[in-house]
């Protein structure tokens, strides 16, 4: 068995993923509470798929992606299926969004549905961790252990659950940054012991492997993952809050109470009307006494 090191980079990488996790568990769980104040149905469906993509693309799949940088197996360079790497991301965003929406919409069950969302979306998230190890390309046999695939698929349902309860609940900012925390430990939990299932049977050969490097795809994906967290932190800071909606509710029944206490003018007389009343007051006068 080929020798599997997890940190070719020391804790650069581990850190920076955790970071990533973090950051897309904040940005997801501020727009679940957007979500749950919503006005009508295209905002809600705006904020769910923001959600979405923080959650899956961000705290899951970046964050996975850039812990593979520091994987590497002896004996072997590692090469990466394009294809199959972005279908692992639409297997994350949308695995997450399903179980966002079981979730978040309806009125009854509320538990039951935060079960069965996280089911769905915890299996999601291993169908992509998954989906991502199938993408590599290496000189070797890749074998698993079905006993750590097991627990990794667990740790990922139990993981998903939790994020949906706490996007269902959840509401201060400080409860929102310390679940981020504890969501980035699942998260990087999860894949790290998905990571440890697996073991390489090194065949050595100098032929050349199809797919990219990691570090070929890290300036675009970089530069899609941080365009894509300045633009979910814009759309937060852009769309008006509660309160914002609270606070213009409130100045627009004031200035409607103003306005009903303004005393109503009478209207100005008409020429008709001026002459109706002239004609009146002069045949008074010459009636007889």
């Amino acid at each position: 068995m080929a020798q599997i090191h997890h940190f070719d980079h020391g804790w650069i990488t581990p850190t920076i993923s955790y970071v990533l996790s973090v950051l897309g568990s904040m940005l997801g769980l501020t727009c679940a509470i957007r979500f749950r104040s919503a006005a009508g149905r295209g905002e809600r469906v705006w904020w769910l798929v923001l959600a979405s993509v923080s959650i899956g693309g961000t705290a899951i799949w970046s964050m996975h992606f850039v812990a593979m940088m520091g994987f590497s197996v002896t004996g072997t360079p590692i090469r990466y299926d394009i294809g199959l790497t972005f279908a692992s991301a639409i297997i994350a965003v949308a695995a997450v969004g399903v179980g966002l929406a079981i979730a978040l919409l309806g009125q009854g069950g509320q538990n039951l549905r935060i079960v069965a969302g996280g089911v769905i979306a915890g299996l999601g998230v291993a169908a992509m961790h998954y989906t991502g190890m199938a993408a590599m390309e290496l000189h070797g046999d890749v074998s698993y252990s079905m006993t750590r695939v097991g627990l990794s698929v667990g740790i990922a349902v139990v993981a998903a659950a939790v994020a949906l309860w706490l996007a269902v609940t959840v509401r201060r900012p400080l409860i929102v940054f310390a679940a981020a925390l504890v969501m980035g430990v699942a998260v990087n939990g999860m894949h790290f012991t998905g990571m440890t299932a697996m073991s390489v049977d090194a065949d050595p050969s100098t032929a050349q492997l199809p797919g990219a490097t990691a570090a070929g795809m890290i300036v675009p994906i970089g530069v899609a993952v941080v365009f894509g967290i300045i633009g979910l932190a814009y759309a937060l800071m852009s769309a008006p809050t509660e309160e914002d909606r609270a606070a213009t509710a409130y100045l627009a029944q004031r200035r409607e109470e103003a306005a009903a206490r303004v005393p109503r003018q009478a209207a100005p007389p008409t020429p008709g009307s001026l002459a109706s009343g002239a004609w009146t007051y002069r045949d008074r006068d010459r009636s007889p006494r």
